[in-house]
């Protein structure tokens, strides 16, 4: 059938799976939106802002683990695109970016909202096209689905010209498998390395699991609980890896890096084996490179060869899909415990409790772990939860517990501010039967709450639980610990955050006391249509405990002391 360039992105997208998308109209887009009218089964999301799109799209991914999709015009709403773009991509979140272009004659030219996207983008997607010819935007678009999704999923961008959006030729879907230039590397003799990784958990006597996002991108979540159960060994997450193993589990050690559980850093740093699965070493989990986990030997499974010995040098390194090698290292491996090992990881968690803020009093203060231990229980923990990044992202890993993967989406690799709300839309629109809630900072929110504009016209039932402290709170903290509490450009003017929601027709609440916390969810709880903010101004100088400054060990962490300290009034 004879098919504009525009008629054949949108037969692939539904050829895709897909019937979302979000996105912005501009001139170079103008054709696609204009054949978007012959697709009503496409739902369109229009957005307030092209970085909400991707945000959008990336909290859709997450949640719903299928390919998100955003679009954009040329020129700025290409450019507006690519934190988020970057945010997928740190993460390996699979996402699928179309961007309108210049006419291709004018390519080149500085022409009116011309830039090079494909050239912006090139460091922060997984691959990007350029389409010069109509006849090769069908396999394009299917090809950059594919590669979204396989292997370690990630962003892909596909920038079409106006002229090729309007050119009319011969459509075919193409049928068949996708196939790639160039060839996987060989991985050697996976049954040899299986049996090596089994000898070595043979002869450990303190091994630790490394759980990280990988195992939710793999499916292999009931593997790696057979694994740890039948070899007796504990586990530790990443952020991105929180909810892989239910936090209630009793080999589970909580997370793990700068604001890691103090057991899980100290396990990690006296261990003498280390298993990586699905985890990239990243700085914040690893402190010192030179101080980490020294008596232990390490072996790291990723499907993503570029990752081994990328950050950490490792005894044994297994390229492959995690649930396969898993599936494997059980049917081979026998059992055993590490009752010692158990036990005195237990003396540590039990030190650990003591110092946590939730055991603390309060003393008719307001404070932000509160508050979010508050949600978890009122909530009984079974929404999904995205967050912006700071102080309240950590006290989210630390005090919401999550009992399944999928559930806590957060900015991990780039720290996107901003993110959290219109992530929390995305995750709605992909799972519209569970609970959503967007907890956010003061300051991030304000980088994308216009998206208010977007829950209220589409109905998008998200609740914004603001952690209200009036500083950019993080980094002044970071100013408090290292910079002689020169709290230079954090203390933060914010709007009543309230009126700003009834401004929209959106329910609202602040909150500044403990004894208000619970009705104010209660409230948010009991509205089943739309978005509802929650503004909890709190403490405006706590700390987020424990942590290990830059430069330093995992075992060297600042822990927080045994009553919690008064900086005077909110």
């Amino acid at each position: 059938m004879k098919l504009t360039g525009a008629e054949i992105v949108w037969e692939c997208v539904l050829k895709e799976g897909t019937d979302l998308i979000f996105g912005y109209p501009g001139g170079a887009v103008l054709p696609l939106y204009d054949a978007l009218t012959k697709y009503p089964q496409i739902k369109h999301i229009l957005v307030r802002h092209e970085q909400g799109a991707s945000h959008m799209a990336d909290g859709f991914a997450r949640a719903s683990g299928k390919v998100g999709v955003a679009i954009a015009t040329s020129g700025p709403g290409a450019t507006n695109l690519v934190t988020g773009i970057a945010t997928a991509m740190l993460d390996s979140s699979p996402t699928v970016f179309i961007t309108g272009q210049v006419p291709s004659a004018v390519i080149g030219s500085d022409a009116f909202q011309e830039v090079d996207i494909t050239g912006i983008t090139l460091p922060i997607t997984k691959h990007n096209y350029l389409v010069t010819d109509v006849e090769e935007l069908g396999p394009t678009m299917k090809e950059a689905f594919h590669l979204a999704r396989s292997g370690r999923p990630g962003p892909v961008l596909v920038d079409i010209p106006k002229d090729i959006q309007t050119e009319i030729t011969d459509f075919e879907y193409p049928e068949g498998p996708v196939v790639l230039p160039g060839r996987p590397k060989g991985n050697g003799s996976l049954k040899s390395a299986i049996n090596e990784m089994i000898e070595m958990i043979g002869s450990a006597r303190k091994p630790v699991i490394l759980a990280g996002q990988g195992i939710l991108l793999s499916e292999s979540e009931k593997e790696l609980k057979a694994f740890a159960e039948k070899a007796s060994i504990p586990v530790t997450s990443t952020l991105l890896g929180k909810g892989v193993l239910p936090d209630s589990h009793e080999l589970n050690l909580g997370m793990m890096g700068m604001h890691g559980e103090p057991q899980a850093n100290l396990a990690i740093q006296k261990s003498d084996l280390l298993l990586a699965l699905g985890m990239r070493f990243d700085d914040r989990v690893t402190g010192n490179l030179n101080e980490y986990a020294p008596d232990a030997r390490k072996i790291h499974i990723d499907i993503d060869a570029s990752e081994i010995n990328k950050n950490v040098r490792v005894e044994l390194g297994i390229v492959g899909d995690l649930k396969k090698v898993l599936s494997m290292v059980l049917e081979s491996m026998p059992e055993k415990d590490h009752l010692p090992w158990m036990e005195t990881l237990s003396e540590w968690r039990n030190e650990s409790i003591k110092r946590d803020i939730n055991h603390m009093d309060p003393k008719g203060k307001l404070y932000a772990a509160h508050v979010i231990r508050d949600i978890w229980e009122h909530t009984c923990g079974d929404v999904i939860l995205t967050t912006d990044v700071g102080q309240h992202q950590m006290w989210a890993a630390q005090y919401f517990d999550r009992e399944t993967s999928r559930t806590l989406i957060t900015s991990g690799g780039l720290g996107t501010m901003g993110f959290g709300f219109p992530a929390a839309i995305g995750a709605k629109m992909g799972c519209p039967d569970r609970q959503v809630w967007a907890l956010v900072g003061d300051g991030g929110y304000q980088m994308t709450m216009t998206e208010l504009g977007t829950a209220v016209e589409n109905g998008t039932n998200v609740v914004v639980a603001i952690i209200n402290n009036g500083f950019l709170g993080m980094v002044r903290q970071w100013q408090e610990m290292f910079y002689e509490e020169r709290y230079h450009m954090t203390p933060m003017y914010s709007p009543d955050f309230v009126k700003m929601a009834e401004a929209y027709e959106v329910p609202a609440r602040k909150v500044t006391s403990p004894d208000e916390v619970k009705d104010a969810i209660e409230f948010a709880l009991a509205i089943k249509d739309g978005p509802v903010v929650l503004d909890f101004v709190v403490q405006k100088e706590d700390m987020v405990y424990p942590m290990v400054a830059p430069g330093q060990a995992l075992d060297k962490m600042v822990q927080r002391p045994f009553e919690p300290v008064d900086k005077g009034e909110e």
